[in-house]
């Protein structure tokens, strides 16, 4: 599966279904994120599954300003509408592997018990 680009339009309805979502926020400007992006792509087609999201910090200022992105590239993933990670910097393969192995790893239903004690 391609990624698909996210806007202010389209983000919310995106990343609040259920599944993987995982979200590249970019420039194109940045050298790491140009590093990163062909390994992003290659999972995107690895994983036909989950949706492989591109926001460009550009663009979209205001998603950027709304997850309080500060450093280039931040990656973020998303499960069943619930933010389960979010970090900056380039990931390499493995690790990008790795993240998604925990992601579809993870007890949804005690994640969100966990999210409502904090609440």
């Amino acid at each position: 599966m391609a990624t698909t680009t996210l806007t202010s339009e389209n983000f919310d309805k995106t990343a609040s279904g259920d599944g993987i979502v995982l979200v590249d926020f970019w420039a194109s400007w940045c050298g790491p994120c140009k590093m990163f992006a062909p390994i992003y792509e290659e999972a995107s087609a690895t994983h036909e599954d989950i949706v492989f999201g591109k926001v460009d910090t550009e663009a979209e200022e205001d998603l950027a300003m709304r997850f309080d992105i500060r450093s280039i590239p931040t990656i973020m993933a998303i499960r069943d509408g619930v933010i389960v990670f979010a970090q900056p910097g380039a990931l390499p393969a493995e690790s990008l592997e790795s993240l998604i192995e925990q992601v579809r790893a993870l007890d949804m239903e005690d994640v969100r018990t966990r999210l409502a004690k904090k609440a």
